[in-house]
């Protein structure tokens, strides 16, 4: 007897494995200060423990990038101004804010001993295990 409810099922497992792997979530090691992220947590010095989907991961990677980039133009302009000015401030800042954006996604992704290690960092007010 033909069953087509049981080629259905097939048929959604056959697309489903791709769309599941995009939400299925991993550990990773990351190094903020390498701006590293690593499946292996043997290859490198790590400082914190994560469990992310694809998604998440492209988004810390992504912030990374943009830290990346933040470091890159201080060191253009302190090398064209030594002694500093009124944009350094400016730049400051951005590095900053982007350190706390990522470590905002580290605290949300992290495992609960990387939660309580960037709790006691204090760069924001951590309440309930949600973010302010």
């Amino acid at each position: 007897m033909y069953d087509r409810q049981e080629d259905n099922v097939r048929d959604e497992e056959a697309v489903m494995p791709h769309a599941d792997r995009a939400l299925e979530r991993k550990t990773y090691y990351v190094s903020v200060q390498a701006g590293s992220v690593l499946e292996d947590p043997e290859v490198a010095s790590f400082e914190l423990e994560i469990r992310a989907n694809e998604d998440e991961l492209d988004r810390l990677e992504e912030l990374f990038d943009d830290l990346a980039t933040e470091d890159e133009a201080e060191v253009v302009h302190f090398h064209k101004h030594p002694y500093g000015s009124a944009d350094t401030d400016h730049l400051s800042d951005g590095v900053d804010s982007i350190l706390v954006q990522i470590y905002k996604l580290l605290y949300d992704l992290g495992t609960p001993e990387t939660r309580v290690h960037i709790a006691k960092m204090g760069l924001f007010k951590v309440n309930e295990g949600y973010l302010s």
